[in-house]
């Protein structure tokens, strides 16, 4: 079992920028691969960014490409995802989530293990 904790999510201006945090306890952190997505309101979950276990792998959805960077550091059990230049349509409960795999993945079918999600609200 591995166990996720988003915390970062706030309301933050057009333009602004946050930081969100995936803690992860509970098994091997590094053995998982890191995904994050998103929900916004009426709107299916959709990827977002995803890293390899070891980091050497990313993969941005390309809407946040340029503007949102995942990076992780094992030794913390920690995910993050930098988000700037921020647009009203990046509101959404943001989620991280782990599966046992070498490279990256997009689906939400290939992730085991999910965090409760955290808010970014976005305003103009």
């Amino acid at each position: 079992q591995v166990q996720l904790v988003e915390s970062g999510g706030g309301l933050v201006q057009a333009g602004g920028s946050l930081r969100l945090s995936c803690a992860a306890s509970g098994r091997t952190f590094s053995s998982y691969a890191m995904g994050w997505f998103r929900r916004a309101p009426g709107k299916e979950r959709e990827f977002v960014a995803a890293i390899s276990w070891s980091g050497g792998m990313v993969y941005n959805l390309e809407s946040v490409k340029g503007r949102f960077t995942i990076s992780r550091d094992n030794a913390k059990n920690t995910v993050w995802l930098q988000m700037n230049s921020l647009k009203r349509e990046d509101t959404a409960v943001y989620y991280c989530a782990a599966t046992y795999t070498s490279g990256v993945r997009t689906k939400t079918s290939e992730y085991d293990y999910w965090g409760q999600g955290t808010q970014v609200t976005v305003s103009s």
